[in-house]
Parts: C-alpha cells; structure tokens; sequence
C-alpha cells in the first residue's frame, strides 16, 4: 500500500506529499507523528534549505482530521483520541516555530487539520481551485489547529464571523484577510518545486500577490454584527439588518451547536490578547472538554455518518449555555499540553 504522507529530498528541497486523495487527504494521526518527526530530521540537515508541502490530487490539499477515527476513539473512551489533538497540535506548534522556510501549496480544499499544516508556514500558496474554511462549529466543534491565534487576527470581525459561520472564501479572500501569502496557478505547482529543489528561496519565487473577493466586502455587514460581546447579540443585529445576506448569515448560525459557538467566541475573543503557545494550549483544554461532552459526536453522526443534517444539539438552544458552562471549558487541565 502506498504511504498515507511521502517524504522526500529534491535538491535542496524537503518534499512532503500528504497522500489519501480518496479521503481528501484527511490527516491521521499516523501522519501527524511521522511529519513531525521528519521535520526535526530536516531542520538540522544543511542539504536541505526550503520545506515544501502539496498534496496528491486536485480535489483537495487536505479538508481535515481524520474525524471518524475520532468519532469512534472517543465513543470507546479510547485515549487515542486525546492523543491525537496532544500530537497535532505539538504539530502545529513545531510548523509554526520552524527555523527553514515552509511552503504550503494549496491545491484544492484546506479545511480544519490541513489549515493546521498549511497556515502556520512561512508562505501559504493558495491555488485558483482552493478553499479555505473552518467548519467545525457545524459538527459541535470549535475552531482549533492555532484558529484561536489567526483568526483574531484577519481584518475586523471577519476572523470572528469565519470561525462562527464556518464560511468559505476562495483564493480573493485568501489573501486579503491574510490567511494565504501568495496565488498560483495549479497548474504551476510542479514548477515551483523545480525552483525550489534548485535552491532557489521561496521569496524569489512565488508571485507577489493581492486581491479582495465577495467576503470582504461583507465587511459593513460583518463588522459591526460581529463586534458583539454575545452571540445572542450578534444574532439580534443579523435580525435587524436590512442587508439581505444578514438572514443568511443568521440562518447558518441557527444551524450551529449552541455550545460551539459560545464557546468559540469565547476562545476567539480571548486568542486575540494570548500568544500562539498559550492559543495552543487553551485548545487542548477546549479538546478536552468537547471530547467528554455530547454535540461532537451528534454532529460527526448527523453530518458525516447518516448524512441527516439534523443534529439534535444538547443544550438546543443559545439560552440554555450559561455563563459558567462555557468557563468549564477554559478551566485548567491536570495535564496542560506541553510545548
């Protein structure tokens, strides 16, 4: 059987191909260990200057976790899926602190787990065909992988209303709320490689790249609702907005686990003042807490299992998620993630 993640040297390149195309490249935690390990390898080798990462296929460069192994760990109470996150996002750590260059050529779909091996690089090199997103607050989730770090730092609110909503933005918007660096073209990824396997620093090699598309220019709508300090008032000013995408907007909140996203706007709010180590670590503990509660597994169920797209959310409604219910989540953990 062909690996699930490929490494290799080119030149003075480090290659890693994630390579599960007919799961959209979802990472596994066999992948997260064997990358990690692979990048200590190639930060002291002196043969090897630029990290490059793409993925096999053109549907996605990798649309997530690998969330069934997830699903069914934590229905056993099986440790693996504590473990999982404590070696992702030592992960995701390792890519952000990186001492080499690290490119991510982005080819596809990039959601969750692939936003975490992609967004934290030096360069993250968005292809026409590639969309961002983070939906976990869809599948009683939060948005994790350092989303607590960058996505209080897009422009305005517009982090805040992608990590609620769960919203898709192409290459445009990419670049503008600064999650990706640089546009590509698809069908120049193999080049690149060349330049880089030939030395050649990615700064010299990538395109200068701007761009503003049809998600920025919410931002009149977006900034303004989304500066609340609570989601019931968010939704109040979607409510009585006269822009006809404000009920959009609204409806997909509806949809939502009540508890993703308090807590979410809670993590979002506080990530904005913390740095990227302690980010982490705070998502360990949320880990932690929506791993024993109930919505994770009712939304992975509803939306990836029997595909009913109707979770039954415990509690159903934003009323019933006190205070003291969303500070359980952010409470300190016996074992804090050590990075």
């Amino acid at each position: 059987m062909d690996a699930e993640i490929e490494f290799e040297q080119r030149g003075r390149a480090g290659l890693i191909t994630l390579n599960r195309p007919k799961a959209l490249n979802a990472l596994t935690h066999g992948m997260a260990v064997a990358l990690h390990a692979q990048l200590d390898l190639w930060a002291d080798d002196r043969s090897v200057d630029t990290i490059v990462i793409k993925a096999q296929g053109d549907r996605a460069f990798c649309a997530g976790g690998d969330i069934r192994a997830l699903y069914d760990w934590g229905r056993a109470k099986d440790p693996k899926v504590i473990q999982f996150y404590h070696d992702e996002y030592r992960l995701n750590a390792r890519i952000k602190s990186y001492p080499k260059p690290y490119v991510a050529l982005i080819d596809g779909i990039v959601m969750g787990g692939g936003v975490g091996v992609s967004i934290h690089g030096s360069h993250r090199a968005f292809s026409e065909r590639a969309i961002f997103a983070m939906p976990e607050t869809g599948i009683g989730l939060f948005p994790d992988v350092g989303g607590s770090y960058f996505l209080p730092r897009c422009p305005g609110q517009m982090g805040i209303y992608l990590g609620l909503t769960g919203a898709r933005v192409k290459v445009d918007d990419a670049l503008a709320l600064g999650l990706a660096t640089h546009a590509i073209r698809a069908d120049g990824i193999a080049g690149y490689i060349d330049q880089f396997a030939a030395g050649r620093h990615p700064d010299e090699v990538l395109p200068q790249s701007s761009a503003q598309g049809p998600s920025m220019a919410l931002r009149p709508l977006i900034d303004p609702c989304f500066s609340a300090t609570s989601m019931e008032e968010i939704l109040a000013r979607l409510a009585a907005s006269d822009n006809p995408e404000a009920q959009n907007i609204h409806k997909s909140l509806a949809s939502k686990s009540p508890t993703s996203l308090k807590v979410t706007l809670r993590q979002l709010r506080l990530g904005a003042q913390l740095d990227f180590a302690d980010c982490m670590r705070m998502e360990y503990r949320l880990t932690n807490r929506f791993m024993a509660g109930s919505d994770f597994y009712e939304g992975v169920r509803a939306i990836i299992i029997d595909k009913d797209q109707t979770p039954k959310w415990q509690p159903s409604d934003l009323a019933a998620v006190d205070d003291a219910m969303v500070d359980r989540y952010f409470a300190p953990l016996a074992q804090e993630l050590a990075l």
